[in-house]
């Protein structure tokens, strides 16, 4: 029985692999782009799906760092927010739930307003890198600002500025003891590996609102029971599991 499990879930690998590479030579045809931080064989718009063009209108919040525009998922460029679920630590060692309370802010800070973002490239998942305002206000920054997200230094150095007058003043994450998000993403990633096949840990659940795949750091993560013979399945980046039409999961 373990054999044949293990022989169909191959099986199902090689043709996601397969429909993965078709798409990406497909998208590389149209485009003429790639990405070079995105994993080999994957080919994404560097537009994000915005053709370039600047966005405008109504916002959804997906966390601190993330947001949609008309159907397109929006990351603010430069920064890297707390994911949902995480916690940090106060001056006096208690926890507060610094990734919601990250998303909690961003969302007030777009509510009944028009968010314009500047296309400033694509992420590997082909999301659109953004510089986004609302209300006069540069939302990038002001996460920073508020000690909400940290500079994403590996990418951009714009808000390290910023970032080091939060810390001074002890705001939000640098109140206590923070892991920053890219850090608290790879260990939550290793610990996941434990219980799934080598190098996917991202779950894939078939629910009454679609197909959604779920990070290792997804707040609802350890609730999905992975059942293979339901249509679940286990996806090894993010890009796959978008090249086979399945949505990630909200943070709210």
């Amino acid at each position: 029985m373990l054999d044949s499990t293990l022989k169909a879930y191959a099986t199902r690998q090689l043709g996601a692999a397969l429909i993965a590479v078709f798409v990406a030579g497909w998208v590389m045809a149209l485009t003429g782009t790639s990405d070079a931080r995105a994993p080999a064989g994957l080919i994404v718009d560097q537009s994000g799906g915005s053709n370039g063009k600047p966005l405008a209108g109504p916002a959804t919040v997906s966390d601190g760092d993330t947001l949609t525009i008309g159907g397109v998922r929006v990351r603010l460029e430069g920064i890297d927010a707390p994911e949902a679920g995480q916690l940090c630590r106060t001056r006096t060692g208690h926890s507060w739930p610094c990734g919601n309370q990250a998303t909690a802010v961003l969302s007030r800070l777009v509510q009944g307003r028009i968010v314009e973002c500047v296309p400033k490239g694509a992420d590997k998942y082909g999301r659109m890198l953004g510089l986004c305002t609302a209300g006069g206000v540069e939302l990038n920054a002001e996460m920073v600002r508020r000690g909400l997200a940290w500079a994403f230094v590996r990418y951009s150095q714009s808000y390290v500025q910023i970032e080091a007058e939060a810390r001074a003043r002890r705001l939000g994450i640098w109140q206590g003891e923070a892991m920053p998000a890219w850090e608290h993403r790879a260990g939550r990633w290793r610990a996941a590996e434990q219980g799934a096949p080598a190098g996917c840990a991202i779950k894939g659940n078939v629910t009454a609102q679609g197909r959604i795949y779920h990070m290792p750091w997804s707040p609802s993560y350890e609730k999905v029971k992975m059942d293979l013979d339901r249509g679940k399945r286990w996806f090894c980046s993010e890009a796959e599991a978008l090249a086979a039409g399945w949505r990630p999961a909200e943070s709210h």
